[in-house]
């Protein structure tokens, strides 16, 4: 072996040395990096599932929420719907009931909401061809003590049931459906409190 290879063999030698130890410091940073990397994607995949338990958790939280609320109203609607019903009819009941008990009823109200004064009484077109013969002096008799006194008028009222008061300009209307709309929220709430307490 000439001198020429010999120098080209210790060349070769510690290109070989020199090429084995990057490759062997290359493999490490690589397996240092792949390491990093599989730790990071490790953490990224982990707060990526702590994030989406997270959302899930508030988006099932939220939709229970809703769906709680939704019921409540739904129970709501339905109980109001009840009240409504037995409301109206409890108007129809007093509309529907006999000549004698509504035309006792009417003295009643007569009797409260007349004013000591002289006036008339106005009914509906049915209840004015149905009145029943004296009602006129079982009125007068029932008002007396406050010192007015009503006349029948052959006039009528547009009315579902009940009577309009006219003294002089001023008209109370005593309709049914005038004093369930007056005493409506109290009726609710006495109607609430019989059914749902």
């Amino acid at each position: 072996m000439s001198g020429l290879d010999k120098i080209l063999a210790q060349i070769l030698s510690e290109a070989r040395s020199t090429a084995d130890a990057k490759i062997a410091s290359a493999q490490q940073q690589a397996e240092k990096i792949l390491k990093e990397n599989e730790e990071e994607t490790k953490e990224e995949c982990g707060r990526i599932a702590r994030q989406s338990a997270e959302e899930q958790a508030d988006r099932i939280a939220r939709a229970k929420s809703s769906a709680s609320l939704q019921k409540r109203k739904t129970i709501l609607a339905a109980k109001q719907q009840m009240i409504e019903d037995v409301i109206q009819k409890a108007r129809k009941a007093v509309l529907e009931s006999s000549e004698d008990e509504y035309f006792r009823r009417i003295r009643e109200m007569v009797e409260q909401y007349a004013l000591p004064q002289d006036g008339q009484i106005l009914f509906c077109l049915k209840d004015r061809d149905r009145l029943p013969s004296g009602l006129e002096a079982l009125l007068n008799q029932a008002i007396s003590a406050r010192g007015g006194s009503l006349k029948i008028s052959q006039e009528t009222r547009p009315i579902d049931g009940g009577f309009v008061l006219v003294y002089g300009e001023v008209e109370e209307n005593c309709s049914f459906e005038a004093l369930f709309e007056s005493r409506h929220d109290v009726l609710q709430d006495k109607v609430h409190e019989f059914l749902f307490a």
